[in-house]
């Protein structure tokens, strides 16, 4: 192995899946753990249970070794709040690191991130990821790298193979360095296509109960149609997941944020995205009725209320 000191910081779903995976397949000689809650990481690494990997209760701590710190949070805010503290942390050779970000944020956001990285010294790659928990659980996740090309050679070594099955290349073969806020443009403009896709699903499975053909013929439809993805939520809806599981695997919070930053980046376009209006109204349906931990695929349930139906289908 070499002598690479890896830290991740941010283990919710995707967090988890990638960071197992890297501890079991990466390039590295060790791994760190840090989550703000540090029972979070300490149960994690516990699972592995990998003689290399550490947790950190503090991000000083975690990141005082490091030659790449991977983080993956929630939004926004707290990207800034995690870089303001590694940037304040005394006596670090930052000239030495790499910054890969996985969260899905505003490009900006990216593109501050890497200003502030690059001011002293550090290299910074914006590495969002495509796909569900259980596909960051099998390396099976899409990664849509950008920024300087001498920082994603870096990262590479933790992408297909060990993270994901694909990558995509947006300087498209040229090798050229490319704005971290493609990256992250990509990404917000790839979850809407999922995030309406899934509204779509959940009236089709309302109409097929209100027209009175039954959810199950369309679910088998669903299966053979379109297997994979679309598939597992018209299960998880059918099933009455949406509405039943204690934690999200996509929280309704996030996919909102999600949906503000494709459609504002569209305004920007001069175009209006109408379909995520539809698809973020139903998700503040979803948030009334179940708060935070609400989850998309409850604009199932969502639209069954419209219909007249209870939001719970197993009610």
């Amino acid at each position: 192995m070499s002598g690479l000191h890896v830290t991740w910081i941010g283990l919710g779903n995707i967090g988890r899946g990638m960071s197992a995976n890297i501890a079991k397949k990466g390039p590295q000689a060790s791994l760190t753990l840090y989550n703000r809650t540090t029972s979070r990481a300490t149960t994690h690494a516990e699972s592995l249970n990998i003689p290399t990997v550490k947790v950190a209760t503090t991000i000083p701590e975690a990141i005082s070794t490091a030659d790449i710190v991977f983080t993956c949070l929630g939004d926004d805010k707290a990207l800034e709040s995690v870089t303001s503290t590694i940037l304040s942390t005394p006596n670090i050779n930052f000239g030495t690191k790499t910054f890969i970000d996985c969260s899905t944020v505003h490009p900006d956001t990216s593109r501050a991130t890497e200003k502030a990285f690059n001011a002293v010294g550090a290299s910074f790659v914006a590495s969002p990821v495509f796909g569900a928990p259980n596909m960051a659980d099998a390396g099976m996740l899409i990664i849509v790298p950008a920024g300087k090309q001498d920082a994603i050679a870096k990262a590479r070594p933790f992408y297909e193979g060990v993270t994901a099955a694909k990558t995509i290349d947006l300087a498209s073969g040229s090798g050229a360095d490319i704005d971290v806020g493609k990256a992250t443009t990509m990404k917000v403009i790839g979850n809407t296509f999922i995030l309406n896709t899934v509204g779509v699903l959940a009236e089709a499975l309302t109409a097929a109960e209100t027209t009175g053909l039954g959810v199950e013929p369309l679910k088998e439809w669903v299966e053979m149609f379109a297997p994979g993805p679309f598939a597992k939520y018209a299960n998880r809806m059918v099933t009455g997941d949406y509405y039943m599981r204690d934690e999200p695997l996509f929280a309704v919070d996030l996919a909102r944020k999600d949906l503000r930053h494709a459609s504002n980046l569209a305004k920007e376009g001069g175009q209006r995205m109408r379909n995520v209006e539809v698809t973020d109204h139903l998700l503040s349906v979803v948030k009334e009725e179940m708060g935070e931990k609400g989850d998309i695929a409850g604009v199932y349930g969502a639209v069954r209320k419209e219909a007249g139906l209870e939001y719970g289908n197993q009610k």
